[in-house]
Protein backbone atom coordinates (compact mmCIF):
# COMPACT_ATOMS: atom_id res chain seq x y z
CA UNK A 1 0.00 0.00 0.00
CA UNK A 2 1.58 3.28 -1.15
CA UNK A 3 0.89 6.58 0.63
CA UNK A 4 2.12 10.16 0.38
CA UNK A 5 2.30 10.96 4.09
CA UNK A 6 2.62 7.51 5.68
CA UNK A 7 4.57 4.30 5.39
CA UNK A 8 2.81 1.05 6.22
CA UNK A 9 3.95 -2.56 6.15
CA UNK A 10 2.95 -5.84 7.75
CA UNK A 11 5.88 -8.09 8.61
CA UNK A 12 5.82 -11.84 8.20
CA UNK A 13 5.52 -12.27 11.98
CA UNK A 14 2.23 -10.32 12.07
CA UNK A 15 3.57 -6.99 13.31
CA UNK A 16 2.28 -3.99 11.37
CA UNK A 17 4.42 -0.84 11.33
CA UNK A 18 2.68 2.45 10.57
CA UNK A 19 5.01 5.44 10.22
CA UNK A 20 4.18 9.12 9.98
CA UNK A 21 6.27 10.32 7.05
CA UNK A 22 6.20 14.12 6.91
CA UNK A 23 9.44 14.80 8.81
CA UNK A 24 10.05 18.17 7.14
CA UNK A 25 6.66 19.31 8.48
CA UNK A 26 7.29 17.70 11.88
CA UNK A 27 4.73 15.04 10.92
CA UNK A 28 1.88 17.52 11.36
CA UNK A 29 -1.40 16.03 10.14
CA UNK A 30 -2.80 17.59 6.98
CA UNK A 31 -5.95 16.63 5.08
CA UNK A 32 -4.00 14.02 3.08
CA UNK A 33 -2.59 12.31 6.17
CA UNK A 34 -6.06 12.24 7.72
CA UNK A 35 -7.48 10.41 4.70
CA UNK A 36 -4.53 8.02 4.54
CA UNK A 37 -4.87 7.15 8.24
CA UNK A 38 -8.52 6.33 7.59
CA UNK A 39 -7.42 4.06 4.75
CA UNK A 40 -4.94 2.17 6.93
CA UNK A 41 -7.33 1.71 9.85
CA UNK A 42 -10.17 0.64 7.54
CA UNK A 43 -7.79 -1.96 6.10
CA UNK A 44 -6.82 -3.19 9.57
CA UNK A 45 -10.46 -3.72 10.53
CA UNK A 46 -10.47 -6.86 8.40
CA UNK A 47 -6.77 -7.70 8.03
CA UNK A 48 -6.15 -10.50 10.52
CA UNK A 49 -2.63 -11.06 9.18
CA UNK A 50 -1.68 -8.01 11.24
CA UNK A 51 -1.96 -8.87 14.93
CA UNK A 52 -0.10 -5.98 16.59
CA UNK A 53 0.42 -2.44 15.27
CA UNK A 54 3.44 -0.25 15.99
CA UNK A 55 2.85 3.48 15.45
CA UNK A 56 6.00 5.55 14.96
CA UNK A 57 7.38 8.53 13.05
CA UNK A 58 10.22 9.57 10.79
CA UNK A 59 12.46 12.44 11.88
CA UNK A 60 12.94 14.07 15.27
CA UNK A 61 9.27 14.62 16.18
CA UNK A 62 6.43 12.14 16.63
CA UNK A 63 3.66 14.52 15.53
CA UNK A 64 3.54 18.29 16.04
CA UNK A 65 -0.27 18.38 15.78
CA UNK A 66 -2.53 19.61 13.01
CA UNK A 67 -0.95 21.29 10.01
CA UNK A 68 -2.12 24.79 10.94
CA UNK A 69 -1.09 26.28 7.61
CA UNK A 70 -3.46 23.92 5.84
CA UNK A 71 -6.13 24.11 8.51
CA UNK A 72 -6.43 27.87 8.05
CA UNK A 73 -7.61 27.16 4.50
CA UNK A 74 -10.97 26.32 6.07
CA UNK A 75 -11.15 29.97 7.20
CA UNK A 76 -10.01 31.54 3.94
CA UNK A 77 -12.21 32.80 1.12
CA UNK A 78 -9.94 31.52 -1.65
CA UNK A 79 -8.92 27.90 -1.50
CA UNK A 80 -6.24 26.26 -3.67
CA UNK A 81 -7.80 24.47 -6.63
CA UNK A 82 -5.66 21.36 -6.17
CA UNK A 83 -7.03 20.93 -2.65
CA UNK A 84 -10.60 21.64 -3.71
CA UNK A 85 -10.31 18.85 -6.27
CA UNK A 86 -9.09 16.34 -3.66
CA UNK A 87 -11.24 17.28 -0.66
CA UNK A 88 -14.88 17.92 -1.47
CA UNK A 89 -15.67 19.72 1.79
CA UNK A 90 -13.48 22.64 0.69
CA UNK A 91 -15.98 23.39 -2.07
CA UNK A 92 -18.79 24.63 0.18
CA UNK A 93 -19.96 28.24 -0.29
CA UNK A 94 -18.35 30.82 1.99
CA UNK A 95 -21.62 31.39 3.85
CA UNK A 96 -21.72 27.67 4.75
CA UNK A 97 -18.13 27.39 5.93
CA UNK A 98 -19.36 25.88 9.21
CA UNK A 99 -20.33 22.77 7.24
CA UNK A 100 -16.75 22.29 6.05
CA UNK A 101 -15.44 22.80 9.58
CA UNK A 102 -17.89 20.31 11.06
CA UNK A 103 -16.97 17.68 8.49
CA UNK A 104 -13.22 18.18 8.91
CA UNK A 105 -13.54 17.97 12.71
CA UNK A 106 -15.72 14.87 12.54
CA UNK A 107 -13.40 13.18 10.04
CA UNK A 108 -10.35 13.75 12.25
CA UNK A 109 -12.15 12.52 15.37
CA UNK A 110 -13.16 9.28 13.66
CA UNK A 111 -9.49 8.31 13.35
CA UNK A 112 -9.41 8.05 17.15
CA UNK A 113 -12.56 5.91 17.13
CA UNK A 114 -11.03 3.57 14.57
CA UNK A 115 -7.81 3.23 16.58
CA UNK A 116 -9.86 1.73 19.39
CA UNK A 117 -12.18 -0.24 17.08
CA UNK A 118 -9.46 -2.21 15.31
CA UNK A 119 -8.60 -5.46 17.06
CA UNK A 120 -4.82 -4.95 16.99
CA UNK A 121 -3.18 -3.54 20.15
CA UNK A 122 -1.32 -0.35 19.23
CA UNK A 123 2.17 0.43 20.53
CA UNK A 124 3.09 4.11 20.07
CA UNK A 125 6.81 4.88 19.91
CA UNK A 126 7.19 8.56 20.75
CA UNK A 127 10.30 10.61 20.07
CA UNK A 128 10.35 14.38 20.30
CA UNK A 129 7.05 16.22 20.60
CA UNK A 130 3.61 14.61 20.61
CA UNK A 131 1.43 17.72 20.50
CA UNK A 132 -2.24 18.28 19.75
CA UNK A 133 -3.41 15.50 17.47
CA UNK A 134 -0.07 13.77 18.08
CA UNK A 135 -0.91 13.76 21.80
CA UNK A 136 -4.35 12.36 20.95
CA UNK A 137 -2.84 9.59 18.82
CA UNK A 138 -0.54 8.58 21.66
CA UNK A 139 -3.41 8.54 24.19
CA UNK A 140 -5.59 6.39 21.92
CA UNK A 141 -2.83 3.78 21.65
CA UNK A 142 -2.72 0.82 24.03
CA UNK A 143 0.91 1.40 25.03
CA UNK A 144 3.29 4.34 24.87
CA UNK A 145 7.05 3.90 24.88
CA UNK A 146 8.96 7.18 24.89
CA UNK A 147 12.47 8.27 24.10
CA UNK A 148 14.26 10.50 26.59
CA UNK A 149 13.61 13.44 24.26
CA UNK A 150 9.85 12.81 24.11
CA UNK A 151 7.45 15.46 25.37
CA UNK A 152 3.67 15.58 25.34
CA UNK A 153 1.25 18.48 25.40
CA UNK A 154 -2.36 19.42 24.83
CA UNK A 155 -1.62 22.10 22.23
CA UNK A 156 -5.26 22.85 21.33
CA UNK A 157 -5.76 25.06 24.41
CA UNK A 158 -2.79 27.25 23.41
CA UNK A 159 -4.09 28.30 19.98
CA UNK A 160 -7.61 29.40 20.82
CA UNK A 161 -9.39 26.06 20.84
CA UNK A 162 -10.82 24.04 23.71
CA UNK A 163 -8.39 21.70 25.42
CA UNK A 164 -11.03 19.00 25.07
CA UNK A 165 -10.47 17.63 21.58
CA UNK A 166 -9.98 14.31 19.79
CA UNK A 167 -10.80 12.32 22.95
CA UNK A 168 -7.97 13.83 25.03
CA UNK A 169 -10.48 14.74 27.75
CA UNK A 170 -11.75 11.16 27.63
CA UNK A 171 -8.51 9.17 27.77
CA UNK A 172 -6.18 11.32 29.85
CA UNK A 173 -8.25 11.29 33.10
CA UNK A 174 -8.66 7.53 32.73
CA UNK A 175 -4.92 7.07 32.27
CA UNK A 176 -3.52 9.36 34.98
CA UNK A 177 -6.44 10.56 37.13
CA UNK A 178 -8.72 13.57 37.04
CA UNK A 179 -6.69 16.19 38.91
CA UNK A 180 -3.42 15.78 37.01
CA UNK A 181 -5.28 15.44 33.71
CA UNK A 182 -7.19 18.66 34.35
CA UNK A 183 -3.97 20.56 35.02
CA UNK A 184 -2.41 19.28 31.78
CA UNK A 185 -5.51 19.92 29.67
CA UNK A 186 -6.10 23.41 31.10
CA UNK A 187 -2.52 24.66 30.85
CA UNK A 188 -1.24 22.95 27.71
CA UNK A 189 2.19 22.66 29.32
CA UNK A 190 4.68 20.08 28.12
CA UNK A 191 5.11 16.82 30.01
CA UNK A 192 8.70 15.67 29.68
CA UNK A 193 9.54 11.99 29.32
CA UNK A 194 10.58 11.42 32.94
CA UNK A 195 7.37 12.96 34.29
CA UNK A 196 5.31 11.01 31.74
CA UNK A 197 6.78 7.78 33.07
CA UNK A 198 6.30 8.83 36.69
CA UNK A 199 2.58 9.61 36.28
CA UNK A 200 1.92 6.45 34.26
CA UNK A 201 1.37 8.15 30.91
CA UNK A 202 4.09 6.03 29.27
CA UNK A 203 5.08 2.43 29.86
CA UNK A 204 8.80 3.21 29.91
CA UNK A 205 11.48 5.60 28.67
CA UNK A 206 14.36 4.35 26.54
CA UNK A 207 17.14 5.75 24.40
CA UNK A 208 15.88 6.96 21.04
CA UNK A 209 17.94 4.31 19.27
CA UNK A 210 16.17 1.63 21.33
CA UNK A 211 12.60 2.72 20.58
CA UNK A 212 11.86 0.31 17.75
CA UNK A 213 13.67 -2.53 19.49
CA UNK A 214 11.60 -1.97 22.64
CA UNK A 215 8.40 -1.83 20.62
CA UNK A 216 9.23 -5.06 18.81
CA UNK A 217 10.05 -6.78 22.11
CA UNK A 218 6.63 -5.88 23.48
CA UNK A 219 4.99 -6.89 20.20
CA UNK A 220 6.78 -10.24 20.35
CA UNK A 221 5.35 -10.85 23.81
CA UNK A 222 1.84 -10.06 22.53
CA UNK A 223 2.30 -12.31 19.49
CA UNK A 224 2.93 -15.23 21.83
CA UNK A 225 -0.67 -14.94 23.01
CA UNK A 226 -3.78 -16.39 21.39
CA UNK A 227 -4.82 -14.18 18.43
CA UNK A 228 -8.49 -14.47 19.35
CA UNK A 229 -7.79 -14.01 23.04
CA UNK A 230 -5.85 -10.83 22.37
CA UNK A 231 -8.63 -9.39 20.20
CA UNK A 232 -11.27 -10.23 22.79
CA UNK A 233 -9.17 -8.62 25.54
CA UNK A 234 -8.90 -5.31 23.68
CA UNK A 235 -12.65 -5.35 23.09
CA UNK A 236 -13.32 -5.99 26.78
CA UNK A 237 -10.96 -3.21 27.90
CA UNK A 238 -12.66 -0.76 25.55
CA UNK A 239 -16.13 -1.61 26.84
CA UNK A 240 -15.11 -1.74 30.50
CA UNK A 241 -14.02 1.91 30.41
CA UNK A 242 -17.68 2.93 30.22
CA UNK A 243 -19.36 -0.02 31.85
CA UNK A 244 -22.29 0.86 34.11
CA UNK A 245 -21.68 -2.04 36.50
CA UNK A 246 -19.51 -4.94 37.60
CA UNK A 247 -22.20 -7.37 36.50
CA UNK A 248 -22.15 -5.99 32.94
CA UNK A 249 -18.41 -6.59 32.58
CA UNK A 250 -18.65 -10.03 34.19
CA UNK A 251 -21.22 -11.02 31.56
CA UNK A 252 -18.98 -9.63 28.81
CA UNK A 253 -15.96 -11.52 30.14
CA UNK A 254 -18.00 -14.72 30.39
CA UNK A 255 -19.00 -14.36 26.75
CA UNK A 256 -15.39 -13.67 25.79
CA UNK A 257 -14.13 -16.80 27.54
CA UNK A 258 -16.80 -18.99 25.97
CA UNK A 259 -15.91 -17.69 22.50
CA UNK A 260 -12.21 -18.37 23.14
CA UNK A 261 -13.02 -21.86 24.39
CA UNK A 262 -14.33 -22.78 20.93
CA UNK A 263 -11.08 -21.80 19.19
CA UNK A 264 -8.18 -24.10 18.36
CA UNK A 265 -5.99 -21.48 20.06
CA UNK A 266 -7.13 -22.89 23.42
CA UNK A 267 -6.03 -26.45 22.60
CA UNK A 268 -2.62 -25.19 21.47
CA UNK A 269 -2.22 -22.98 24.54
CA UNK A 270 -3.00 -25.81 26.96
CA UNK A 271 -0.81 -28.30 25.07
CA UNK A 272 2.12 -25.87 25.10
CA UNK A 273 1.66 -25.30 28.86
CA UNK A 274 1.88 -29.00 29.70
CA UNK A 275 4.70 -29.60 27.22
CA UNK A 276 6.63 -26.64 28.66
CA UNK A 277 7.13 -24.93 25.30
CA UNK A 278 6.06 -21.74 23.60
CA UNK A 279 2.65 -22.03 21.91
CA UNK A 280 2.56 -22.03 18.12
CA UNK A 281 -0.59 -20.13 17.34
CA UNK A 282 -1.64 -19.54 13.73
CA UNK A 283 -0.95 -15.99 12.56
CA UNK A 284 -4.67 -15.21 12.35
Amino acid sequence: MEYETLKFEVRDDGVGILTFNRPDQLNAMNFQMSEELHSVYDHLMTNLDCRVLILKAEGRVFCAGLDLKESTILQSKKKPEELKEKFFFLNVPEKDIIKAKIYAQWRASQIIVKMRRISQPIIALVQGAASGVGFAFSLASDFRIASKEARFNNAFIKVGFSGADLACSYYLPRLIGMSKAAEILYTGRFIEADEAEKIGLVLKVVEKEKLLESGLELASDLLAKSPLGLRMTKEAINLSMDSPSLETIIQLENRTQMLCSTSSDLNEGIAAFFEKRKPKYPLK
